[in-house]
């Protein structure tokens, strides 16, 4: 039997005959609608039409790390975490655990004819817009700052998501938000940005080229803002130009929720309804989540501003997504249909969760090595705003789960049952104290270690609607902690016997200039999902060695930073940044030391269109402990021409090294990968002299005397 529909619509209708193409099916289904009942299902919230037993489907999904807001699932590392594993394979399987929950809640939701909002299996994931200001509260949904780290992470994401079926989709992912969208999250709706054309290509475009042309992401979700005066969604230079003719992308179109109204109020580019239904209608937007198209559409067409012939035309592109869903076929024709709810938040899932969260843990600093610190520790004790906070592993568009592990929890169940394990949370998270009697920092004389917790959380930075602690409608003003942690870590400071470890969550870069020569180690765990306690306890005791390396740049303090309404990328980023940062792009310490040495390379002359470089090195684990390491190859100009980044990662590899072991490394970095972004947002073959410096972390004074490994350099040309 049909998923959605009975045996005898599939008996009257053909767009139910299994045997025809989907495209066929599409065209039959549509010529049989009325025009009102087309117009009907261009609303996120699409109704039934059932006379022709086409049943209700709500587009609206979200899965960011986990199957989010539809009750149980598995809650994994927020984005910006899993950019920090430097993983594609990883977040591809994880995008994959993400759809088997999504399929099998899915035929839960039917048994129980739940069609409505978050129970589809149309996800408006990933978000891809590049975090180019750390100050953007939404920056921790991306990967980072980096347009080719940003695209493989991407990628991998997207085939997780819609699987490798020849005819069927697991889920349908979503690119978002196109296009240069990253705050100020309070300026959105009538935002208009002006980027170069050397930005727009080199830095805005790329992660959504390659969800296109690599990924084949069946979705595409327009931003709020205006891009040179024109609203994102009614863009015929992005939605036209660039993301069908110049890169071929066949998938349907959905505008930010309540984005076609922008082009009413927010822009005035429309002073109706009809007009702005016509206006994004004609760009290419197949989707309104909002109330646009179900207001203006017929009236569009009624009124001429638009053809019938558009409205079959955007209309197809929907139903062929449902359809490659398989939305119209037996249950028992789509392989993915037989997930049952046993992988819902199970314990292979929740492995994966712990998994991906020790791989995204980034340490900072680990002074005269107190770390890792041992199980059976006499005396510990944990404390500081969310040391035994649930929220700090969630970040936002999160799912649910019974099986949250705080810090405080996973370090509970590390330590031995004889040490002596304290608590206190000592400190409000965003005010100070109201009682001014406070024992909480006296404890740290009595201890033999002290783990404190600090950060932010999804009340402080987030969407405009969900940040409740923020004044900015979900950004910062500035990068430092709330005054009430740092006066805290301060005093713990003054107080402590014995070494005092900072775990920090946050879902961006976060001054640390005035604590960080306060504590002893540094440990970075982002959001770290539902298993985040135990990943972080598996790091503090050694029983994994921290591998995560940072996917942002963490600038001293604010005053590093362009304007954050500036949409230039001139002293933004590890690749225009003229100041030196408190902790530069891909840092990351270990318990361990790793060594780069013998790079050798199939050529350092290179000629437009000819062949890939290669290049090989050898890493050795200097240590006695088993540790992974991330080895990143850069390109780097001896003349930037005053527009070329100082630094460009080109490839990058995730290396698992025994005890004293040395592997050979090799990379294939494509001939095409060498063409760089001129003024005109041309790729161009830029001949000139530069160097390759292979590293495991930005290969400057800044990450060398941070302790990261010392850079091997090749002199090339490009000829």
């Amino acid at each position: 039997m049909n998923s959605l529909m009975g045996l005898q619509a599939q008996g009257e209708f053909k767009w139910f005959d299994e045997s025809i193409a989907f495209e066929t099916r599409a065209d039959l289904l549509i010529q049989a609608m009325t025009l009102e009942e087309k117009c009907s299902q261009f609303t996120s919230s699409s109704p039934a039409i059932k006379r022709l037993g086409v049943p209700e489907y709500d587009w609206w999904n979200e899965s960011l790390h986990g199957v989010a807001r539809n009750g149980k699932a598995t809650i994994f590392p927020q984005g910006i975490a899993m950019g920090a594993t430097f993983n594609p394979d990883l977040i591809k399987e994880v995008a994959s655990a993400i759809t088997d929950e999504a399929r099998a809640k899915f035929q839960v939701s039917l048994a129980i004819n739940n069609r409505g909002k978050y129970a589809g299996l149309t996800f408006w994931s990933p978000n891809v817009n590049l975090f180019r200001d750390p100050r953007w509260g939404r920056g921790q949904e991306t990967y980072g700052e980096d347009p080719y780290l940003m695209s493989k992470i991407g990628v991998a994401y997207v085939q997780g998501i819609q699987g490798d079926h020849t005819k069927y989709l697991k889920a349908a992912a979503c690119a978002k938000h196109f296009a240069v969208h990253s705050g100020p999250e309070e300026l959105r709706h009538s935002f208009n940005a002006v980027p170069s054309k050397l930005d727009l290509y080199e830095t805005y475009f790329p992660a959504f080229e390659a969800l296109v042309k690599e990924a084949k992401v069946e979705g595409v979700m327009g931003a709020y803002n205006a891009v040179y005066g024109e609203p994102a969604t009614s863009s015929m230079f992005l939605m036209d130009q660039i993301l069908k003719k110049e890169w071929g992308f066949n998938g349907y179109i959905v505008s930010d929720c309540g984005a076609l109204g922008d082009i009413l109020k927010g822009h005035n580019k429309a002073k109706t309804a009809e007009e702005a239904s016509a206006l994004a209608m004609l760009a290419g937007v197949n989707l309104n989540c909002g109330w646009v198209y179900k207001a203006g559409l017929k009236k569009a067409v009624d009124k001429g501003l638009i053809k019938e012939e558009l409205i079959n035309k955007r209309l197809k592109q929907l139903y062929l997504t449902r359809f490659k869903l398989g939305f119209f076929d037996k249950t028992e024709s789509n392989p993915y249909n037989s997930l049952g709810t046993e992988v819902i938040n199970s314990q292979k899932h929740k492995d994966l969760a712990r998994k991906v969260a020790q791989q995204s843990i980034v340490l900072l600093k680990n002074k005269n090595n107190v770390l890792p610190l041992k199980k059976d520790i006499k005396s510990l004790y944990v404390t500081g705003a969310f040391s035994s906070s649930t929220n700090i592993l969630m970040a936002n568009y999160y799912g649910m789960s019974s099986n949250l592990v705080t810090v405080l929890e996973g370090v509970t169940e590390k330590v031995s049952l004889g040490t002596s394990l304290n608590y206190r949370q000592g400190v409000l998270p965003f005010t100070s104290n109201l009682n001014p009697k406070n024992w909480a920092p006296n404890v740290a004389k009595e201890v033999e270690a002290t783990i404190l917790v600090a950060g932010i959380s999804n009340e402080i930075e987030g969407e405009e609607v969900d940040a409740i602690a923020s004044e900015t409608k979900g950004d910062r003003t500035h990068l430092q902690l709330p005054k009430s942690q740092i006066d805290y870590i301060k005093e713990i400071s003054e107080k402590k016997k014995g070494p005092l470890i900072l775990v920090i969550g946050t879902g961006s870069a976060v001054s640390l200039e005035e604590v960080e020569p306060l504590v002893d180690a540094i440990v970075l765990m982002w959001y770290p999902g539902e298993q985040g306690g135990n990943a972080v306890a598996d790091v503090l005791f050694g029983d994994v060695a921290p591998s995560g390396h940072l996917p942002v740049t963490f600038p001293k303090n604010v005053n590093q930073l362009p304007p954050f309404d500036d949409y230039s990328m001139k002293g933004r980023t590890y690749k225009y940044m003229v100041k030196e940062p408190m902790y530069p792009f891909g840092f990351g310490l270990s318990y361990g030391e790793t060594y780069l040495e013998n790079a050798v390379f199939n050529s350092n002359k290179l000629k437009k269109n000819k062949e890939a470089f290669e290049v090989a090195v050898d890493i050795t684990n200097k240590s006695n402990l088993n540790l992974e390491d991330v080895v990143q190859v850069y390109l780097v100009p001896e003349d930037t021409k005053g527009y070329l980044p100082f630094y460009a990662l080109k490839a990058f590899k995730r290396v698992a090294l025994k005890p004293r072991e040395k592997q050979t490394i090799s990379f294939i970095i494509s001939n095409k990968s060498f063409l760089q972004t001129n003024l005109n947002g041309e790729k161009e073959w830029i001949k000139g002299n530069y160097k390759i410096i292979i590293s495991n972390a930005l290969p400057s004074k800044r990450s060398k005397d941070l302790g990261a490994a010392t850079p091997v350099e090749l002199p090339i040309i490009l000829k």
